[in-house]
């Protein structure tokens, strides 16, 4: 019954306008999480503190694994990972899809090439990503990306249902940050 709640959901996310709701802004402290997550179809534990030590962090929300936005948007940013790589960014693709679909997803979709995880209802608040229509949360995140600097500071912000500016936006800000 859930997975009949959340597939209607995304439909009805489809076909009415979402809630706009104010996300974390420019120059805030990114909130910290652990959760697990799946790279190459593996699982792994992921940890924002961790990730930021090694430099930016990009991390993106998608509303759900394996529909066409979010397979879309996975494909651009595996194959712009060599550019956030030179950059000394990390990518880190959110949702609240489970540990199983996030293993098969990260590598379908994902290439192999970042980090999928499992965006915990804490994350989800925390981020304020929970996608709403009619003013009611559905169970499923926003497309919404941030860029978190090394310090911890998030240095951009683009939340857009519409996959297509994410990756181009998001690594024009982490190129960005290298220059200095």
């Amino acid at each position: 019954m859930n997975k009949l709640l959340i597939a209607a959901g995304a439909a009805l996310a489809l076909l009415l306008p979402a809630t706009a709701s104010a996300e974390l802004t420019q120059g805030a402290a990114a909130p910290d999480f652990t959760t697990m997550g799946a790279l190459a179809g593996k699982p792994i534990k992921v940890n924002l503190k961790a990730l930021l030590a090694k430099g930016p962090v990009v991390l993106y929300f998608y509303p759900k694994a394996f529909t066409q936005g979010c397979t879309l948007e996975a494909h651009a940013f595996a194959e712009a990972t060599p550019e956030f790589a030179a950059a000394g960014a990390t990518v880190i693709g959110m949702s609240n899809d489970d540990l199983p679909t996030l293993q098969k997803f990260s590598t379908a979709e994902c290439r192999d090439k970042f980090t999928v995880a499992a965006a915990t209802k804490d994350v989800i608040k925390s981020y304020d990503v929970a996608l709403k229509v009619a003013g009611l949360p559905v169970g499923l995140t926003k497309r919404t990306s941030y860029v978190i600097s090394k310090g911890g500071k998030i240095v951009m912000v683009h939340s857009d249902m519409d996959y297509r500016d994410h990756v181009k936006l998001t690594l024009e800000a982490v190129q960005k940050l290298k220059q200095g």
